[in-house]
């Protein structure tokens, strides 16, 4: 987070101070927020100000535009998840072992950054932000894809399930997570994951 939030200093707002009260992410936390709430075409700059309790030229002292912070919290969330696909455990070894790292940890980062990847999940593609995230959204679901494959040629999976349809399973379970699970709650990080995993990879029949 905080390479994140000095890169973006750097290059959007290098030489600018924000206003007392609010730092750049801190702006972009409440950002987010709003955008998950009321859909980022339907959020203007002023109900940003509002929400925070300043003037939109305060805001424009962070970050220049609405659509800066879109791709900044999109980078955020995107740059977890390729992070755990470029991982010397995602690359080598057994497919299927690589597979449980990656969907593993992809629900970690997925909690780690809740707001953001729902943000993410519910892109429409209608600004050239939002398609550039959902292009590198497909690359990282067409590795994992490709995962899945190769460890259905090794044996590792079962073979009597087409491999789209075990895709769109996983994709389809790990992305519904942003729309029930709380964090604080009693189903801690790790225990989600174990549970998410079992499911998966063990199914619903156990010891009787």
């Amino acid at each position: 987070m905080a390479d994140m939030v000095h890169e973006v200093n750097t290059s959007v707002a290098a030489g600018r101070r924000g206003r007392p009260g609010y730092d750049q992410q801190s702006v972009l936390n409440v950002a987010v927020e709003v955008f998950n709430r009321h859909g980022y075409e339907a959020t203007s700059m002023g109900i940003l100000a509002d929400t925070l309790g300043i003037s939109k030229s305060a805001i424009y002292h962070h970050v220049p535009s609405k659509g800066d912070l879109l791709r900044l919290a999109l980078d955020h969330a995107l740059g977890g998840l390729e992070a755990v696909i470029i991982d010397a455990k995602a690359t080598s070894g057994p497919a299927d072992a690589r597979l449980e790292f990656v969907l593993r940890n992809t629900i970690a980062v997925l909690v780690e950054r809740l707001p953001y990847v729902t943000l993410l999940l519910r892109l429409r593609g209608n600004t050239e932000v939002e398609r550039d995230a959902l292009k590198r959204r497909r690359d990282f679901d067409h590795q994992v894809a490709e995962l899945v494959q190769l460890a259905r040629d090794e044996g590792r999976l079962r073979r009597d399930v087409d491999p789209r349809t075990t895709t769109r399973l996983l994709f389809g379970t790990i992305n519904s997570i942003v729309e029930w699970y709380k964090p604080g709650g009693a189903l801690t990080p790790d225990m989600l994951a174990d549970n998410v995993i079992t499911i998966l990879f063990d199914g619903l029949h156990g010891e009787v």
